[in-house]
């Protein structure tokens, strides 16, 4: 059947959406989240199907489509094409097995990534894969495979090895132990290309504090050519195409903030795996008001990491710190590279508990990459960061990805301070992580 086009002059985001009014739906025998093919000249687009009885959206005879259509097919206003019912993809079937509970096969998990990737789910049926790994969980296997497709449907970075990387699964505000230990690893030699998330519920990620003093929004052949050059960056991974199928799943998650097991820990490995990494250190903290709150939970997890990281073939080593209170002094972006630059510079005002992590942390990654021997990490980390090494790999770094502030005293801080005194004198016994990173949020942090 041949339609007019109208431009809806309105983006997705993602995927490929059509709309048809529900007169023509009816005639077409069409329903909501049906697929249809539509064709102009020798393009074809197959796309999801949305439905109004609204004659301001569409009319009778006409077909709306989104920016992303508009653009697939090179159509304009008023042209005519041809709209023909298509098959749902296979895919949707092997959601439903596994919402049955069935295990799913590489294949299987496969061309679920790749129509993520490619456009072809409507949220609603990725919410119902994110659904069905929640409810039923992933075993070893189908992590592993998951994490396959994720990185063979996406851009890919490769470096000759060691390359190193780490990660936090965070829940812990302040801790940005990445910006202390990648110029330190960086500085002994070691490549070590960093991409990180900004804040969804936190006050600041490590991408909304770096973008404090350099630019995090780098072009993939600008980040290889940084990496090449200087050993390492710290960039904003949602500006790359790295696993972008995780990206989409991660936004489907938000809302409800579910984190399975299974799907985080493909998420992250999947990112370490695109940038190249051979040697991967993941820090769990572990606590309450941290998102991993008893041992045993973290002692799952470090199996599943670190025999899924075999099967990749990385070298995955897990730490389980503590996570039952804030590190470091400040909490949001500002506050943050604050501490970070501090340490770096060896100021006296740095914070004792972030460095120490830190060294900690940077220590086990140049044993690892073979930079120092095993149990000499830690004193090289101090060295590197006691010499002013690490500060300047840090300042390389920032020049590279494009400078804003270097020094502390560079820093733009809040205007408004409020100091709050105890009531009487006694022990701080706990701090609540999420309570205090809402307040951060609701004063503006990771923006303001």
């Amino acid at each position: 059947m041949k339609l007019a086009v109208k431009d809806l002059d309105i983006g997705t985001g993602g995927p490929l959406i059509a709309v048809l009014h529900s007169s023509d739906a009816q005639r077409m025998d069409l329903h909501f989240e049906d697929r249809v093919r539509l064709s102009h000249g020798k393009r074809r687009v197959v796309a999801i199907l949305d439905i109004t009885s609204s004659q301001g959206v569409v009319r009778q005879g006409v077909i709306g489509l989104m920016d992303e259509l508009v653009k697939e097919l090179g159509v304009r206003d008023g042209q005519n094409i041809e709209v023909q019912l298509e098959q749902k993809p296979a895919s949707l079937q092997h959601i439903r097995s596994k919402l049955d509970g069935a295990c799913l096969s590489e294949e299987q998990l496969g061309e679920i990534v790749y129509d993520i990737t490619r456009n072809k789910l409507s949220e609603i049926e990725i919410a119902y894969f994110v659904a069905s790994t929640y409810i039923r969980g992933l075993n070893a296997d189908e992590v592993a495979a998951l994490t396959k497709a994720m990185v063979k449907y996406g851009e890919t970075l490769d470096f000759p090895p060691p390359v190193m990387d780490k990660h936090s699964i965070g829940g812990v505000p302040g801790n940005r132990t990445t910006m202390v230990v990648v110029p330190i690893v960086a500085a002994a030699g070691l490549t070590i290309p960093k991409t990180s998330s900004r804040a969804i519920t936190s006050a600041a990620g490590t991408a909304d504090v770096m973008e404090v003093l350099a630019r995090v929004e780098v072009p993939l052949p600008e980040l290889r050519h940084i990496v090449k050059r200087v050993g390492a960056c710290m960039v904003w991974g949602g500006a790359l195409a790295l696993a972008p199928a995780d990206d989409r799943i991660i936004r489907v998650e938000s809302p409800l903030s579910l984190d399975a097991e299974g799907q985080m820990i493909a998420s992250v490995l999947a990112k370490k795996r695109s940038v190249g990494a051979t040697h991967v250190l993941i820090d769990i903290p572990v606590g309450a008001g941290a998102k991993v709150w008893d041992m045993e939970r973290g002692e799952r997890l470090r199996g599943l990491f670190e025999g899924i990281g075999k099967q990749l073939g990385m070298e995955v080593h897990v730490l389980l710190t503590d996570g039952a209170q804030p590190i470091g002094n400040g909490i949001g972006s500002a506050l943050e590279a604050r501490d970070v630059l501090w340490i770096l510079l060896g100021d006296e005002r740095a914070p004792a508990d972030l460095r120490k992590k830190s060294i900690m942390m940077a220590g086990k990654l140049l044993e690892m990459g073979s930079a120092a021997p095993l149990g000499e990490g830690v004193k090289l980390a101090e060295e590197l960061l006691r010499s002013g090494k690490a500060y300047r790999k840090m300042v390389e770094i920032i020049d590279a990805q494009g400078r804003r502030a270097s020094r502390p005293e560079e820093l733009v801080l809040g205007r408004q301070t409020e100091e709050v005194r105890a009531a009487r004198p006694g022990t701080i016994r706990s701090a609540d992580n999420k309570f205090i990173a809402r307040i951060a949020r609701a004063l503006g942090s990771p923006e303001g």
